[in-house]
């Protein structure tokens, strides 16, 4: 019993000390908590989020609905990715009006991904960048085999790399209460534990897929409790023995080359998919607090 826990102590801190981590938020310019859209709500808000990141140069990734910018215009919009690409971002597609696979029409969701193509081009071409990666509104990638290789064909003949997320979490409930008053403190404190509760239920469930600890990809929004917090966040990490890396060095893990065969009406981790296609009892995330 003593050699067993021995062992299994040892392989844990193997994999403490190795682990890593992309940053990556959906929805920008602003997601996820019904807060003011005004142009200069939102670029406080964008400046205040990536401020850790361009400090301490650690890679991370945003993805961008053109459509959440109707307050402030293409300019405006322009300004805001130029502050995430100044502070080291990359920066992919998220579609124009974040549009649901599940009740929309193969050919107007890609048509959709398409029309939030344009300013995005545009900012990363005055940059000598390319747009490479795109992100799945709410997770949803088919309820029907068909739609699902409809959309992944789609994807590779446009030289869309789909960026997968691990880590999913329900930030975006958490975001929605920061934002009125009476339940402000209690989110600040609850946040970041619940946040860990997540990172550490997906690293065992790794260990259960791969027999190891792969890169992870976390979910978080663009949002003012995930600006206000997010040193904290950082540190939470930190103290997990996680590095930073970017999205473009996660995927080159075997593991995100895995197949997953996912046909489903929801939207969860890659891990669960993995999980499914090779068999493995169902499993699921802790749930926010009530």
């Amino acid at each position: 019993m003593k050699l067993v826990a021995t062992t299994l102590l040892l392989a844990a801190l193997s994999f403490a000390a190795d682990r890593k981590v992309v940053i990556t938020f959906d929805d920008l310019p602003r997601g996820g908590d019904g807060g003011s859209r005004t142009p200069e709500a939102l670029r406080q808000m964008n400046k205040k989020l990536v401020q850790p990141f361009a400090s301490a140069k650690l890679p991370f990734a945003g993805f961008v609905n053109e459509g959440h910018a109707t307050g402030i215009g293409r300019e405006g919009l322009r300004e805001i990715l130029n502050v995430w690409l100044d502070a080291g971002a990359t920066l992919g597609n998220h579609t124009y009006s974040h549009p649901d696979i599940n009740n929309t029409s193969l050919a107007d969701y890609t048509a959709d991904v398409v029309k939030g193509e344009a300013l995005l081009r545009e900012v990363l071409a005055a940059r000598r960048q390319q747009l490479k990666y795109f992100r799945h509104p709410f997770l949803h990638t088919g309820a029907t085999p068909g739609t699902k290789l409809g959309l992944a064909d789609f994807l590779r003949e446009h030289k869309y790399t789909e960026a997968p997320v691990t880590f999913d979490d329900a930030d975006y409930l958490f975001a929605n209460a920061y934002t009125k008053p009476k339940f402000r403190e209690r989110v600040r404190r609850e946040y970041v534990p619940y946040l860990e509760s997540i990172v550490s239920f997906f690293e065992q469930r790794s260990v259960e897929v791969f027999g190891r600890e792969i890169p992870q990809i976390l979910l978080l929004h663009a949002n003012q409790l995930n600006a206000d917090l997010m040193p904290e966040l950082l540190a939470m990490f930190r103290a997990r023995g996680y590095t930073f890396v970017s999205l473009e060095e996660a995927l080159k893990d075997a593991a995100y080359g895995a197949p997953e065969n996912y046909v489903s009406t929801k939207g969860v981790s890659w891990l669960h998919r993995w999980a499914q296609a090779k068999g493995l009892p169902e499993k699921n995330e802790p749930d926010p607090p009530d």
